[in-house]
């Protein structure tokens, strides 16, 4: 976070604010004055031939100048030449070509004259120039034959033209040649070759020239280089060799310079302009370029160096700049300089340029013209276009060399005088009139003006005033009589008021009065004092991740009279505030940050009289960017080295390099994982495996993420060898009961180190201990058969190629194919636990009978019935595993107060063998499930009504309900108070104690083992529960006396009277209005919805019972008992566990007709009512 400095405008403004305290007073245009020039061509002034000539010149004077125009110092008649024209009220000539005409007719030498009865004043002469384009001479160039390492100039010389065209070099496909510290064009358009490579013989060179008016690019004919080598460009080992000249038998040698020739040269430039000093040197290895000056320093604040270093550019030469420079070239071998001598000229420049001259009769005064230049210039007086020497003599005037003085000046000493100063270099002219008029004081402004400032700031209130003689000029505050003149206040000459700092105390009228001897004038100006705009907190530099959101605070304050505007800047450009940006009257907020979110941030808060900023930097942290410019070099048979250049970071340092290849071979296109290095290497030696033609591509890691693979490297085959491994995951498993599958994983590219990779198979039974059979296999499987039924085998799996083949692979074991289990469990015992589970004891197969691996013995059970008769139970077969050769189990989440019907099998991998015979047993009762479909009503504030449906899984014989309920208040509760009713009683209503407090009710069934699970629900919330105290603090007194009680009893009558009327209407127009809409079925008589219509408060009719699991058949699971199974030693959880728990779903499907049957069924004993309901 920082304050910024004012931008440079602010200091601009100022400076011109100043600069203008001193100048001259303006003549007002409905006075009588000489000509002056006020606007004029560039003294060279090329032009296009394409479109017509324009040169400028106009002129203000009073009265209005006329003008007339010399062409090579001779009169310019216009009139007489019908393409010459110039503007109304100008000075300005066209020359117009659309009926034809050669623009190079007109070239020259112009000078424009502005002329009125009072003087003449004079145009810079103007150098009309026509641009050229010529075209390059044709020119056959043979080839240029070149010895590799030599150095190498390819000369450009461009046409000449006018401006000089811009040179640039591209091969004759029009792409642009590369250029770098051993190949670059210099200054005068040629291309140097410090030493010329092989593959410098890749393309042509063709020198183009681009001129500036016509937007033409000239091709000149292209060379062709024939580079002469010891060796071929494609011998990769010596393209990548470190000392690549040497490996290429290229000699190295010391540096010689290119251009400039020689040891010493020297230089002349003009103040003002730019130097540009250029080294160009040729050696083996490429020398490097360094600049110094002789005795000094290069001036580093306008010194900069182009080119890679072989040009020094130094802006704006002053005489200081003036010296001996000398650049230097150093190779390995050696190093040479070159020593440029600088002169630096300058054509005339002002010291003290001549102003106009205001007097009135018999004043005095002075013109003054001074100007340096080298060599020095020589000053030339002229009036009115005149030599002074030719004009008549004037006894008031006196000529001192750059300096004329009047003395005693009358009305006829009104003239323009022009004031040449030249040299070799150049010249300067400058008019200045000589004006004698006797004028009282004027006001120049508008009256009365409000002036709002900035509280502390320094200010100016101008009044612009004329008047011959130069008035005196003072100023008064608030009609007081004091001049305001020093401390705080200064005026300037030309009548400003400058207050250095502003205060409170400042604000006023102020009031100008100009003064000479023929009146007075005066104008006022109101001053108002407004307090600056601050940022008081400012934004705060930022690192972020990208993806995130950030916020910068700018929180300002302002003078509350002033309009206050506050914008944003990013990187000192406004900022487009886009979709993922939010713009607030104290915040920026940027969503999502991205990468190009990067930069500083300025807050502009401004009014129309002030600003303050305040900047912030925020840094993304980004995923790198990409390696680039992948290189192998020390190739090997089994290794080679990778460089990289690494990418940017994006503010986050790189941590690893993955390097990732790819073989053509197996898995063209497919990337692998072959090694990872530290964020700090960029260099790194990779191992690598036979016969495989490698490409590799870089990604760099940092902790905001990876980088894009780079580009790829180039491709690198090693030579083939033996496997030196074998395939793994080899396995041997039946997939019919006379067969063995061998499988195993196929070796990838990196490890079949040759072409025509197969495999040796062999395999023999593990008893017999017989020879081994064998075949070749060129897949990754091979079936064995026919074979006995799941026998041993001992299996070996061996790589080979061409080269040969792998190590000695080692033995695995397998089997051939299972066949049923021939045999079932026997002596299976059953006694039963709880209500929900049971055990179970068997005797184990021999086994021979299973024909295969043992995978479990596995109950099959189903619910036969239950001891409910009426009740209706499905019997679909449910089973449970006991894993390994086991001889117990127990089989839990059965319902209790059932029948069930249960078979044992044995399982191997085949399936299922022969059932034992048929066990029966029965569960006991258990506790019930919880009520189905619990309502709490509040059909009037006096009375709460309670429903409910008889539990779901009844588990045994109902013997009741038991209802717990207490009223609360707030966090107070009321006595808890149990109600038991029969078993079919399924209605009951509680008379409220008073109509705030809130109950809550809990509801159970019970058979004779004991109560089942629970469902609470609370009663609805009353309208009036905003004071829930009030309740039990007042409960003694009669509410029903109460004015509250009485006003909230009306408004619920009016509100249920309003609700009547809209119901009626929307009926008679065809509405539905129940809470439960009428379906094409018609509801159960038992529905309770549909004979009051009052609102259900409890939860929907399928809504699970509490504690119960929903199965994927839409059924809900029996809950487990919560009899403990850890005494039978079998205890545990989990499918196929050690408790025996079994695979599927315990509950009772209920189906369409049984749903259906329940709803219509109507109970007329309270024992028929339990079974219908159950």
């Amino acid at each position: 976070m920082a304050r910024p400095q004012p931008p440079p405008w602010v200091h601009a403004a100022f400076l011109l604010c100043f600069l203008s305290l001193g100048g001259a007073i303006e003549i007002p245009m409905d006075l009588s004055q000489p000509p002056t020039i006020t606007k004029q061509s560039v003294k060279d002034h090329i032009v296009d031939p394409r479109d017509n000539i324009l040169i400028e010149c106009e002129a203000k004077g009073n009265p209005a100048p006329s003008f007339h125009w010399t062409r090579n110092s001779r009169f310019f008649n216009v009139a007489k030449d019908p393409r010459v024209s110039m503007r109304r009220r100008s000075g300005t000539l066209v020359i117009d070509f659309r009926s034809g005409g050669r623009p190079e007719e007109y070239e020259g030498e112009y000078q424009c004259f502005a002329r009125n009865k009072f003087g003449t004043a004079l145009s810079n002469r103007i150098r009309l120039q026509v641009s050229k384009s010529p075209l390059w001479p044709k020119e056959n160039l043979d080839p240029v034959v070149v010895q590799e390492g030599a150095p190498l100039t390819l000369q450009c010389n461009p046409p000449p033209g006018l401006p000089s065209p811009v040179i640039f070099w591209m091969s004759s496909a029009m792409e642009p040649i590369t250029q770098d510290k051993r190949v670059s064009q210099g200054h005068n358009g040629d291309l140097y070759f410090s030493n010329v490579m092989v593959q410098d013989m890749q393309t042509d060179y063709s020198c183009n020239a681009r001129f500036h008016f016509t937007h033409t690019i000239q091709q000149k004919n292209p060379f062709t280089l024939k580079v002469l080598t010891n060796h071929p460009y494609n011998d990769s080992s010596l393209r990548n060799h470190p000392d690549m000249y040497s490996a290429r038998g290229v000699a190295e040698r010391t540096p010689t310079f290119m251009y400039p020739l020689g040891t010493a040269s020297s230089q002349m430039v003009l103040r003002g302009m730019d130097l540009l000093l250029e080294c160009i040197a040729s050696g083996v290895p490429t020398p490097d370029i360094a600049w110094y000056k002789k005795g000094g320093d290069l001036p580093s604040h306008k010194a900069k160096f182009e080119n890679f270093n072989k040009a020094l550019r130094i802006t704006n030469v002053s005489e200081e700049d003036s010296g001996e420079y000398f650049c230097l070239a150093s190779n390995k071998m050696g190093s040479i300089r070159h020593t440029i001598s600088v002169r630096v000229k300058a054509a005339p420049y002002w010291l003290d340029e001549p102003k106009n001259l205001i007097l009135a009769p018999g004043e005095d005064g002075r013109l003054v013209c001074r100007a340096n230049g080298n060599p020095k210039p020589t000053v030339q007086w002229m009036v009115n276009g005149e030599p002074l020497q030719s004009a008549p003599p004037n006894p008031n005037r006196e000529v001192a060399g750059d300096t004329i003085i009047f003395r005693d000046t009358q009305i006829s000493s009104r003239a323009v005088y022009q004031c040449n100063t030249s040299n070799e270099h150049g010249y300067l002219l400058a008019n200045a009139f000589v004006s004698v008029l006797d004028v009282p004081p004027r006001m120049l402004s508008p009256r009365n003006q409000l002036i709002r400032v900035i509280l502390y700031n320094r200010t100016r209130l101008d009044c612009p005033f004329f008047g011959s003689p130069i008035p005196t000029l003072r100023w008064f505050k608030n009609g007081q009589g004091s001049n305001l003149d020093g401390g705080n206040y200064h005026v300037y000459e030309n009548g400003s008021l400058e207050i250095k700092m502003i205060r409170k105390e400042d604000q006023g009228i102020y009031t100008c009065v100009a003064t000479n001897i023929l009146g007075k004038a005066e104008n006022q100006v109101r001053l108002e004092v407004k307090d600056p705009t601050r940022i008081y907190r400012m934004p705060e530099d930022q690192v972020v991740k990208r993806g995130t959101t950030v916020q910068l605070e700018c929180r300002v304050k302002h003078d509350p009279s002033l309009k206050l505007t506050v914008s944003w800047m990013k990187d000192d450009e406004p900022l487009y505030i886009g979709n993922r940006m939010k713009k607030e009257d104290d915040s920026l907020t940027i969503f999502g940050v991205a990468e190009r979110d990067q930069g500083s941030y300025t807050c502009v808060a401004s009014t129309e009289l002030d600003q303050d900023l305040a900047k912030a930097y925020l840094t993304v942290l980004g995923r790198p960017d990409r390696p680039r410019d992948l290189e192998l070099t020390d190739l090997a048979e089994r290794s080679v080295r990778l460089t990289w250049i690494p990418g940017d970071d994006n503010n986050s340092p790189i941590t690893d390099y993955v390097v990732q290849f790819e073989e053509d071979q197996f898995q063209p296109g497919v990337w692998h994982d072959h090694s990872k290095f530290p964020g700090s290497v960029n260099s790194a030696v990779l191992q690598l495996s036979p016969y495989v033609n490698y490409q590799f591509r870089v990604i760099a890691v940092n902790e905001v993420g990876s980088s894009h693979p780079s580009l790829p490297s180039e491709r690198y085959r090693t030579s083939g060898a033996p496997p030196e491994s074998n395939p793994g995951d080899v396995k041997g498993e039946g997939t019919r009961k006379n067969n063995m599958e061998i499988t195993w994983t196929p070796m990838n590219a990196t490890s079949a180190f040759g072409p025509n990779l197969r495999y040796i198979v062999k395999w023999r039974r593990r008893e017999t201990r017989e020879s081994w059979n064998n075949v070749t296999v060129w897949g990754s499987r091979y079936v064995v058969g026919p074979t006995p039924v799941y026998v041993p085998y001992e299996i070996r799996v061996q790589a080979e190629n061409d080269f040969g083949k792998g190590p000695e692979p080692e033995t695995v074991i397998g089997y051939s194919g299972e066949d049923y289990p021939r045999a079932a469990p026997t002596d299976v015992k059953v006694r039963v636990l709880n209500s929900t589970a049971i055990s179970l004891q068997w005797n184990r197969v021999y086994s021979d009978t299973v024909q295969g691996q043992l995978r479990e013995y596995r109950a099959y059970y189903w619910r036969e019935s239950s001891l409910l008769k009426s009740l209706w139970v499905s019997q679909k077969r449910q089973q449970a595993g006991f894993p390994g050769d086991r001889l117990r189990g127990v089989v839990s989440r059965l319902f209790p107060y059932s029948n069930y019907k249960l078979e044992m099998v044995v399982v191997n991998g085949r399936g299922d063998g022969p059932r034992s015979e048929t066990k029966e047993f029965t569960t006991p009762e258990g506790v019930p499930s919880a009520p189905r479909r619990f309502r709490v009503r509040q059909p009037s504030l006096q009375t709460i009504s309670l429903e409910w449906d008889h539990p779901e899984h009844p588990n045994g014989i109902l013997t009741g309900y038991s209802l717990r309920y207490l009223a609360f208040n707030g966090t107070k509760l009321g006595k808890q108070i149990v109600e038991n009713f029969s078993p079919n009683q399924t209605k009951f209503t509680v008379q409220r104690a008073d109509p705030v407090s809130r109950y809550r009710f809990t509801l159970s069934a019970r058979t004779q083992v004991g109560s089942g699970e629970a469902v609470t629900e609370e009663s609805p919330a009353s309208p009036n529960e905003a004071t829930p105290t009030a309740a039990y603090t007042n409960n003694q007194t009669d509410i029903a006396t109460q004015g509250w009680f009485i006003g909230l009893m009306c408004a619920i009558a009016l509100l249920v009277l309003i609700l009547l009327i809209v119901c009626f209407i929307k009926r008679s127009r065809g509405g539905k209005y129940p809470v439960r809409e009428k379906k094409d079925v018609p509801l159960g008589p038992e529905d309770p919805k549909e004979e009051d219509g009052s609102f259900d408060y409890s939860d929907e009719d399928n809504k699970p019972l509490q504690g119960s699991q929903t199965s994927l058949d839409g059924t809900i699971k029996q809950q487990e008992s919560d009899d403990s199974l850890v005494d039978y030693g079998e205890g545990g959880e989990g499918q196929f566990n050690e408790d025996g728990s079994f695979i599927g779903q315990y509950t009772v499907k209920k189906d369409k007709e049984e749903t259906e049957g329940n709803e219509s069924s109507e109970a007329t004993s309270p024992v028929n009512a339990i079974y219908s309901l159950a």
